[in-house]
């Protein structure tokens, strides 16, 4: 099975929209991707030929159980990333969402599994940590909160 970023970025719409509406259909991805239709077609035919996707001759295009594990698996990365970048970072929501996109594909299981436990790690009951919410002070000022203990270097 060889499943680039463009087709783990089909899997993932497709996932979303059965979610969504039930259905996921050729011209609804073309209007997503801003593709022409013969470029999904394209991209649904090698899904199909990994078992990956299902669709009947011009009709719906459902994800297989396979499909369904694989396009999970890709979108929580994209969910974990997109909140990493937006929470933590302090990337403006439109931006942490486009980069999730662009570099969910690209990062090791590892790195994910780190990042993960990272998020897991910072999360408080009453918010975040103290230390984060001085990060935010000095990502928009550019000058550290009054009581911050660090050295400017």
């Amino acid at each position: 099975m060889n499943i680039t970023p463009v087709l783990e970025d089909y899997l993932e719409r497709i996932l979303i929209m059965q979610e969504e509406n039930t259905v996921a259909r050729v011209k609804d991805l073309a209007n997503y991707f801003k593709v022409k239709a013969p470029s999904v077609v394209d991209a649904v035919s090698k899904l199909k030929k990994d078992e990956l996707v299902e669709q009947e001759s011009y009709g719906f295009i459902t994800l297989t159980p396979k499909g369904m594990e694989f396009a999970k698996e890709v979108y929580k990365k994209h969910l974990l990333l997109k909140d990493f970048l937006h929470k933590v970072l302090y990337l403006n929501e439109e931006i942490a969402e486009d980069d999730a996109c662009k570099i969910e594909h690209y990062l090791s299981k590892e790195t994910i599994e780190h990042i993960l436990a990272f998020m897991k790690f910072i999360k408080c009951k009453d918010g975040f940590p103290r230390w984060l919410n001085n990060f935010y002070y000095f990502a928009d000022t550019g000058q550290r909160p009054q009581d911050c203990n660090c050295e400017d270097k």
